[in-house]
């Protein structure tokens, strides 16, 4: 007697049948990016409070979050009350401030050197970060910057760069909200393309000029470099120019976000 056949499961499947559950794709889901503190959490709803997804603070924050919420309820998303625990937990650190807002992240966007350079009539001072690999000095010049009014902050494709995170937006202080982020890939062909428009000025320990003595032909690409190793060779050699911080000697060095505030405000006020 002839056995029946029977279907080769090895096969692919047939495109009538449905895949099974695990099997379906699941589309990506951008992360949310925790933006902590009330001066950070007020500047994303004075700027973008479409992004904002969420809101949560302690109960004695309920005064200062009262039209975030009113915001918050027109737009039909959730707001809530939490105790200290849980707001930690949300925030993932204790140094929430009391307000935690779950937001869409700013985009960050490709450097253009041709279009930067029709920038240089509007914007004397460009400020560029090489490896900056700590978030907390992104978020510390970003505010510096939009204490400053300078609007562009330009970082390296480097794989130490740091780029806007939950930390950075929390020291920024709201600076992020201001302060649009560009990416530059191959950042020292990018800064040879921005010369003529711009004078490109690297940062360097004790071999360069003092702020005061740069040529004032150009508006200012300021480079700065990894908090550890500097500014890459490639980078330096990109450079028009080579700027220092005269100092007492005592120390070293300053902090990377330090010389970053103190080159801004000498620089923007020529």
């Amino acid at each position: 007697m002839r056995k029946p056949h029977r279907p080769d499961r090895r096969l692919p499947r047939s495109h009538h049948e449905r895949p099974r559950r695990d099997e379906t794709p699941k589309p990506r889901r951008t992360e949310a990016l925790r933006v902590a503190g009330l001066a950070a959490v007020s500047a994303l709803f004075q700027q973008a409070p479409e992004r904002v997804e969420r809101l949560f603070f302690l109960p004695d924050m309920g005064r200062a979050v009262g039209r975030f919420c009113q915001a918050l309820g027109r737009a039909h998303k959730p707001y809530r009350q939490v105790d200290a625990e849980e707001l930690g937990r949300i925030a993932a650190t204790a140094m929430h401030g009391g307000v935690v807002a779950l937001a869409k992240p700013r985009p960050v966007i490709a450097f253009d050197p041709a279009e930067a350079a029709t920038w240089a009539s509007t914007v004397p001072l460009l400020v560029v970060l090489d490896g900056i690999g700590n978030p907390h000095n992104l978020g510390a010049i970003a505010r510096t910057a939009a204490f400053l009014g300078i609007d562009r902050l330009v970082i390296s494709d480097d794989p130490a760069q740091a780029g806007p995170s939950d930390a950075a937006y929390r020291v920024a202080e709201g600076g992020l909200e201001f302060v649009q982020i560009f990416r530059a890939s191959a950042l020292p062909m990018a800064l040879q393309q921005l010369k003529p428009a711009y004078r490109v000025v690297g940062t360097a320990l004790g071999r360069g000029r003092k702020p005061e003595a740069l040529p004032r032909d150009r508006p200012i690409a300021l480079v700065l470099g990894n908090e550890e190793r500097g500014l890459s060779t490639q980078t330096l050699h990109a450079c028009d120019e080579i700027v220092t911080i005269p100092g007492s000697g005592w120390v070293q060095s300053l902090n990377v976000a330090a010389t970053a505030a103190i080159l801004m405000h000498a620089l923007r006020a020529r």
